[in-house]
């Protein structure tokens, strides 16, 4: 297929013009855009798509998520993270889900996200309680069928959950801790050997558009030579190593009773740290770990609808930028957020910095927002060569808007009523590798609603099952919040807290 759009509005995120849009010719090729310009004639057999009243973007790039979490979308409020993870990801009673089952939720969380104009995910498949490569063959087939661009991890955890926070195994019974620590649990020998295997089966599925990552869960649930060597390995091939870091305090005074040192200064200690590397959250940071991160040219996805929901602070966005940190931008799971939709964490980290500082010079800007949500997001998930701007020689994975909508009217600057005025309802096409996957709004690849009821034929079956797992799991509640007030009142240095100092944290 060939197609060439005439005139239209455009925001590259390329050197030169990044998100200033631009009225220009763009002509794609089987996958790849092959021109971008002014006054290009068509070929022929070209499809002609007359760009004037339309605005063209790159496809938007979620550079952290878990799809395993569209199961519990509006389940769960105000519990932070510690909290929330005893239900949604069940240390105890939680049977390993199907594969047939996981095709379908990875096709769900793909619809949705293609549907609101994200063409690449990094999806951090944690199973529940571990992955096997039929669970993962599911993912990646999924996304095959559906059309979408993944990075698909396999997620571990090779230390007992309890053990990978300070202070909560004093308050639980000894049988309790038997029972968790008693699960079995992958040797970092075992895991490095699936990931090699899975790199070998999947990686470069779809024509290239699926990737396996390995994903270390973060530095206090993993053991260092898994750490050191998950880095190493995705080092070898070139492919992206997904890592959660100080995403809350407890994170933070966890490094300091475990390590005696920041966790980036621990990974750093172990050779765990990597332009490939890209670090989830990263709230908690003081000013020497983010030099720690520049210096190693790692990158952090933002995930500031997460971040609000689960209460874990406000990562400080305008001193990753002026340290030349790679800053992607991420929803996490729809769990912690309830949605896939990037754009609204895009209009999310335009807003919420501005409360941080007085000085509007370190507010973020537009461009700083939707690059985040683009080219940088691609550049975290080590794709940066492929997607994440409209250049000659890139992947067409694109956006088409239709400006003749409220959210345009009346035109101003487009960039600006893109990141806060568009909702998604302005989305006439989205493209990924060349190819048209959502039309007016409409699913082109698969049967939408064949999706859908597929899925909600499962939902009895998993309320039941979410509802027994929530029973079991309290258990874990009064030691894991007795943990968390411990945490989150001792004294540390830095706050990410909202009107809060730490004169006020400390007792």
């Amino acid at each position: 297929m060939s197609l060439f759009i005439r005139s239209a509005h455009v925001i590259t995120m390329a050197e030169g013009t990044s998100s200033s849009p631009q009225i220009l010719d763009l002509r794609i090729e089987g996958q790849d855009i092959v021109a971008i310009g002014t006054d290009l004639r068509p070929e022929p057999g070209d499809e002609i798509l007359d760009g004037r009243d339309r605005l063209v973007t790159p496809g938007f790039v979620n550079a952290h998520t878990h799809s395993w979490e569209t199961v519990y979308k509006g389940r769960y409020d105000n519990m932070p993270l510690e909290l929330w993870m005893l239900y949604t990801y069940p240390l105890l009673g939680a049977p390993p889900r199907t594969p047939d089952f996981v095709r379908v939720r990875s096709q769900l969380f793909a619809l949705e996200s293609l549907k609101s104009g994200v063409t690449t995910i990094v999806d951090d498949v944690l199973e529940t309680p571990s992955q096997d490569f039929g669970q993962l063959e599911a993912v990646v087939d999924a996304y095959e069928r559906i059309g979408i661009r993944a990075n698909v991890s396999g997620h571990v955890i090779n230390v007992p959950f309890v053990d990978t926070v300070p202070f909560a195994a004093d308050h639980l019974p000894a049988e309790v801790l038997d029972a968790v620590r008693n699960e079995s649990l992958l040797s970092a020998g075992e895991y490095l050997d699936y990931s090699e295997q899975a790199i070998q089966r999947y990686h470069g599925r779809g024509e290239g558009r699926l990737r396996y990552m390995l994903a270390p869960s973060a530095p206090q649930r993993c053991t260092p030579d898994l750490l050191s060597g998950a880095v190493a390995l995705a080092g070898r091939h070139g492919i992206e190593c997904h890592i959660h870091m100080l995403e809350t305090k407890t994170q933070a005074i966890t490094g300091q009773e475990f390590y005696g040192m920041t966790l980036p200064q621990y990974l750093e200690s172990i050779e765990a740290l990597s332009r490939n590397t890209t670090f989830a959250h990263g709230i908690w940071v003081t000013d020497q770990d983010i030099e720690t991160l520049a210096n190693h040219s790692a990158s952090v996805s933002h995930n500031p609808i997460s971040n609000l929901k689960l209460g874990s602070g406000i990562l400080p966005w305008r001193k990753y930028r002026k340290a030349g940190v790679n800053l992607g931008l991420g929803t996490d799971g729809c769990s912690s957020s309830d949605t896939p939709r990037l754009l609204e964490v895009i209009k999310m980290a335009s807003l919420l910095h501005k409360i941080g500082d007085s000085d509007p010079s370190a507010w973020p800007t537009v461009d700083e927002t939707l690059r985040a949500g683009t080219l940088d997001g691609a550049k975290s998930a080590m794709l940066d060569r492929t997607v994440g701007s409209l250049e000659v020689g890139k992947r067409a994975d694109l956006l088409v808007w239709d400006l003749n909508t409220l959210n345009f009217t009346p035109r101003q600057k487009l960039d600006h009523q893109l990141v806060y005025s568009e909702n998604g309802s302005s989305l006439e096409y989205v493209m990924v590798d060349g190819r048209i996957v959502v039309d007016h709004g409409a699913l082109a690849t698969l049967d939408e609603q064949e999706i859908v009821d597929e899925f909600n034929g499962y939902l009895p079956e998993v309320q039941v099952w979410q509802d027994r797992t929530d029973e079991l799991n309290a258990v874990f509640h009064p030691a894991f919040s007795a943990m968390y007030d411990t945490c989150r009142q001792a004294p540390l240095g830095i706050n990410r807290w909202a009107g809060m100092t730490e004169e006020v944290l400390t007792p």
